[in-house]
């Protein structure tokens, strides 16, 4: 027998401990929310909203959002500031709504 070949059933356990077995990501956007939750430390309880968002949005709109937070977020909770990016629709001016117009009488009205 040479010394590659396992002798004992112990050896073969022994080799297959020693090699991590590390499942690649089924999905392109699956490798994107890894990423996203490594670069931006999203904590455990919002990683299955990372996975959502990757998932829904196109990669080009989570890509421009992970370089806006890490551009203007440079302490604090990156993560947070990455939900509200998200969120914003690329193109859209940063301004209130000046069409909004409050109805005064809104609270005499009764709702049933």
């Amino acid at each position: 027998m040479t010394k590659s070949e396992p002798t004992s059933f112990a050896d073969i356990f022994k080799a297959k401990q020693a090699k991590p077995a590390v499942k690649a990501p089924a999905y392109s956007w699956q490798d994107l929310a890894l990423r996203v939750i490594k670069e931006l430390n999203i904590p455990n309880f919002k990683r299955s909203s990372v996975f959502k968002i990757c998932k829904e949005k196109p990669a080009q709109t989570i890509e421009r959002a992970v370089n806006d937070t890490k551009e203007l977020c440079q302490g604090g909770e990156q993560w947070k500031y990455f939900f509200k990016i998200v969120e914003v629709p690329a193109g859209t001016p940063y301004k209130p709504n000046t069409n909004y117009k409050p109805n005064i009488y809104a609270k005499n009205i009764r709702r049933n």
